[in-house]
């Protein structure tokens, strides 16, 4: 990535705004549990996205800047922090050669949703996601590394503390800058996301209204 962090935050709002006129609520399913990088998200706060909008919509957007932070913190610690950097990439290494893994490499408005819908009665999967991510080749991982020594250990705390530092301000300039495009992000919900969710509940009103 290139550009400061606040370029990078608002040539995201851009493609979230390209992309939020194709959100259609018929596409996206409703979730069991509460997401982590939404629910009571300061990202949210400061897009002004954190009441009354629905949580794909939400999603698409904190994903998109959890991509600028993530990438901002990995940059960051690769040119100063070199023992965590280095464990950083051999756990990388593992993982890739550990098994298939359906959820990486998707648009940011699908990461870390579930892949696989909820089962219909009478009707099982001949395979799902979640099953062929468990059946990656055991043996093809590469062997861990040595153990670490105790000053490595302590050198790495203290490594990820400064990791965890920079993450924190990244993440305020992130929100400074969100702030500052909260009144278009708030116009488009308005006229792309509102009126599907009002045709939502009338159609509701009206099924309701059927049955008394």
């Amino acid at each position: 990535m290139e550009g400061s962090i606040e370029s990078r935050i608002s040539h995201e709002v851009e493609n979230w705004l390209r992309w939020l006129p194709r959100w259609r609520p018929g596409t996206h399913r409703g979730r069991t549990r509460l997401c982590r990088q939404c629910f009571g998200s300061p990202v949210m706060a400061a897009a002004g996205l954190d009441t009354n909008v629905p949580h794909a919509v939400q999603h698409a957007m904190a994903m998109r800047v959890k991509l600028v932070i993530d990438a901002s913190v990995e940059e960051y610690t690769e040119l100063n922090l070199p023992l965590l950097s280095r464990e950083m990439k051999l756990t990388e290494e593992r993982k890739a050669a550990a098994s298939y893994k359906p959820t990486e490499g998707l648009e940011p408005e699908y990461e870390g949703l579930d892949l696989d819908p909820p089962p219909a009665p009478g009707a099982p999967y001949l395979f799902t996601f979640a099953e062929l991510a468990e059946d990656g080749p055991a043996d093809a991982a590469p062997p861990p590394p040595p153990p670490l020594t105790a000053e490595e250990k302590a050198a790495i705390r203290v490594e990820l503390k400064l990791a965890d530092d920079y993450a924190i301000q990244v993440g305020r300039r992130a929100c400074a800058e969100l702030v500052q495009h909260r009144e278009r992000i708030v116009a488009a919900v308005a006229e792309f996301v509102e009126p599907q969710v009002q045709a939502l509940l009338a159609d509701l009103d009206n099924s309701l209204s059927g049955f008394s």
